[in-house]
């Protein structure tokens, strides 16, 4: 809720705790503690501090990958959110490819219409217009659109 108010300040101890909690009753290597990892990653990422945001995030993911296979769908998650960071930083060529691989394992384990693709699309064509690629774009927004206007 704090970080969502933008109370950062307010947020991050109990982000901390939380994670400190996780790890010690479950192990560092247990997937909520790469949600509790991912969710401080957020909070630094919104404030621009994206030193602090990127080991957290790549840890989630390692800790992902491993408990839970390389195509599940928090895979994805950490995937689109690293490559979130890189984009905001104008790292477009290493957020690409994490776009992409996300992407893939939302239609692969969700289903073409899942919203979770829709947000996949519409962060690929966000960097594709970022770079000067809008004709790449097109397609992917247009696909993100008809995803969202599904009646769930």
């Amino acid at each position: 809720m704090y970080r969502t108010q933008g109370r950062y300040a307010q947020a991050e101890p109990l982000y901390k705790r939380s994670l400190a909690i996780l790890e010690k009753a479950l192990g560092t290597n247990h997937p909520d503690v790469a949600t509790g990892l991912n969710n401080l990653a957020e909070l630094y990422r919104t404030q621009g501090q994206y030193t602090q945001a990127e080991p957290l995030y790549k840890r989630a993911l390692a800790i992902w990958e491993k408990a839970l296979g390389a195509d599940h769908p928090d895979v994805a998650t950490g995937l689109n959110n690293l490559a979130l960071l890189y984009s905001a930083q104008g790292q477009y060529a290493q957020a690409e490819p994490l776009y992409k691989r996300s992407l893939a394992i939302c239609e692969k384990t969700l289903g073409a219409d899942h919203p979770n693709v829709a947000r996949s699309l519409k962060n690929l064509a966000e960097l594709y217009n970022k770079t000067d690629r809008a004709a790449l774009a097109k397609p992917l927004e247009e696909r993100a659109a008809a995803i969202r206007a599904i009646k769930r």
